[in-house]
């Protein structure tokens, strides 16, 4: 049975788990595909976020991979995996390695994070399409309280 076909009643019984689920995986799909097409990776925007003075990053300093790995715990995947991503990023000249193996963005790498922060309205747009932001500040407000309700921390 599809959600067009249930009524509010069966919609209001259903588990909020499932669809949160469901929800996050379409969502993190879209904007892994998104990014994708311009040449990038979700981690790899991370880590130029993590290491930047103008983002992220409270002090702009180098960080090991075990330190962006912590400091991605929140959010980062299973899959993902910053070692690779990170050589992928000291290829292109976006990031620097010194010689106590912290990891540090250049000059270059703070402009490509500037460039590729520029896609993030788009991927945003397609997603909110139809969705007004009433409804949205809503959603995210219920989303807030079952997340207390469950003894989380709604950051």
């Amino acid at each position: 049975m599809t959600t067009q076909q249930m009524s509010d009643a069966e919609l209001a019984g259903q588990p909020a788990a499932y669809w949160t689920g469901v929800a996050y995986e379409a969502l993190i799909a879209h904007t892994r595909a998104r990014q994708s097409e311009k040449g990038y990776t979700q981690p790899q925007f991370w880590l130029l976020r993590n290491l930047s003075g103008n983002d992220i990053s409270p002090d702009g300093k180098g960080m090991t991979l075990p330190e962006l790995q912590a400091a991605m715990a929140s959010y980062i995947r299973p899959e993902d995996d910053l070692a690779a991503e990170a050589g992928v990023l000291l290829e292109r000249g976006w990031l620097t390695r010194d010689t106590e193996d912290r990891l540090w963005i250049s000059e270059e790498g703070e402009r490509a994070r500037v460039e590729l922060a520029r896609n993030a309205p788009a991927i945003r747009a397609a997603l909110h399409e139809g969705i007004d932001d009433a409804d949205y500040v809503t959603t995210v407000k219920v989303l807030q309280k079952l997340i207390l309700n469950a003894g989380g921390v709604a950051a």
